[in-house]
């Protein structure tokens, strides 16, 4: 006995959708999180703040986006041609079947972030001036009133303050506290600054420098110092700013940007404010100095007022006084006899000036331009009356010839003018007109109308 057939199993269809989350599962299963290395193309930002860019090297590409909260957080910015790597999770885009990496973390491939974002910020505010000596303060020598952005607790104020007054204590101080180190620190150096800017241009509180300053640290300490609200808040001070952030070897953005850079806040207090002992030798240099020049000139008077009293004029003053008077006298002379050729010479002319005025009479020059005007009149009567004469003529010519044209004339001569009644056209052949139809004859006198049999 044979055994039954057994049917074939029926195969798995699967929908579109159940697909490709299908894939979209063994691609996060299977694969997960990775770091992917390629050169940023097509990248473009979001309204939203989403951003999404294509990662491809000489084989392949890759679909990518990074949504907000993770843009967010990038330290430089990114752009086409950037080689990259990029952490994230791969998975797919159902919408359009494609598989894309969820980019959460990046670097600069080759370069740090924050460096990278260093080098991008200074390029940028290079090229708008923002670095150029042209448009730096001069810091004043002796300020009276000196404002500090920093942190209140941190070892900058301190370093500061005790220079200030070991230097000199009569310095009044105005400090603007900000936080130096981490997220928001660089907002509010920069309300500090434009703060103590507002209260120095409203006259409440007169300041002559500002000092942004802050103690050493990694580049990640110094971050704030390289933000750009920073830079620009320095660079609209009104009031001559110095940078004095980290050691000496540190350089911030806000060092390229300030009036002048200080390699530590110490230095910052020690380059705004002179010794007390110093500023009193250079008075008294200055004193002594002013007193050998007095004593200098006070000698050079009396050698002059020597020579002066052994001189002619002091010996005999009345013959120099009647020396004096005679040359005055011979220049009295010299003028009289230069006034006296002056105005006949003036003279001379003005009656060389008469007889051409008087050739140039304006009585004489209206006569002859009269004259002229009544010939002109003359001529152009007789024109105008030969012109009138021979329109005259032509028109007289061209009546005739219009009368000679005339239907009247013809009529006048025997002829008759036939036109149907109906719509007024002139016949001229007797195949014009049908049976029945009225006709209207015109005569020289009178007009007949009658039926076509």
């Amino acid at each position: 006995m044979l055994a039954d057939a057994v049917a074939p199993a029926q195969p798995k269809v699967y929908t579109v959708t159940e697909l490709t989350r299908k894939v979209r599962e063994v691609l996060e299963t299977e694969i997960g999180e990775v770091w992917v290395e390629g050169e940023i193309s097509n990248f473009r930002a979001q309204a939203s703040g989403h951003i999404y860019f294509t990662l491809k090297d000489a084989g392949a590409q890759l679909s990518v986006v990074m949504f907000r909260g993770n843009a967010a957080s990038l330290k430089f910015k990114l752009g086409d041609g950037l080689q990259v790597v990029t952490f994230g999770e791969l998975s797919v885009y159902e919408a359009r079947g494609q598989y894309q990496l969820i980019a959460r973390r990046m670097e600069p491939k080759g370069y740090g972030a924050l460096q990278l974002a260093f080098e991008q910020l200074k390029r940028k505010l290079a090229a708008e001036g923002l670095f150029d000596a042209a448009r730096k303060k001069p810091i004043p020598a002796y300020p009276e009133h000196i404002g500090i952005v920093t942190s209140p607790t941190g070892a900058a104020i301190r370093d500061i303050l005790n220079i200030i007054e070991r230097r000199f204590p009569n310095i009044h101080i105005v400090i603007a506290p900000a936080r130096v180190q981490g997220d928001g620190a660089a907002a509010e150096i920069a309300a500090a600054v434009d703060e103590l800017n507002a209260l120095n241009e409203s006259g409440r509180l007169p300041l002559d420098v500002l000092i942004v300053a802050r103690g050493g640290g990694s580049i990640e300490d110094l971050w704030a110092f390289n933000e750009e609200v920073v830079a620009r808040a320095v660079a609209r001070s009104k009031i001559p700013t110095i940078s004095a952030v980290g050691h000496e070897i540190d350089f911030t953005i806000c060092d390229f940007v300030a009036d002048l850079r200080a390699p530590t806040p110490s230095a910052a207090a020690e380059l705004v404010v002179k010794q007390r002992l110093e500023l009193a030798e250079t008075i008294a240099a200055l004193g002594q100095r002013l007193e050998r020049e007095t004593e200098t000139a006070l000698d050079a008077l009396k050698h002059r007022l020597e020579r002066a009293a052994s001189s002619y004029v002091f010996r005999r003053p009345a013959e120099v006084v009647r020396q004096y008077q005679q040359r005055v006298d011979d220049a009295m002379v010299s003028i009289e006899n230069a006034a006296a050729q002056w105005f006949s010479a003036r003279r001379g002319r003005i009656e060389i000036f008469g007889e051409q005025l008087a050739r140039l009479s304006p009585a004489a020059r209206v006569a002859q331009y009269r004259q002229r005007l009544e010939n002109l009149a003359g001529r152009q009567t007789q024109a105008m009356k030969s012109w009138r004469q021979e329109r005259q003529h032509a028109l007289k010519e061209l009546s005739g010839r219009l009368a000679l044209l005339s239907p009247h004339n013809v009529l006048n001569r025997g002829y008759s003018i036939t036109t149907r009644a109906s719509d007024g056209k002139v016949l001229t052949a007797a195949s014009h007109v049908r049976k029945g139809e009225r006709i209207r004859t015109q005569l020289r006198e009178g007009e007949i109308e009658s039926d076509v049999t």
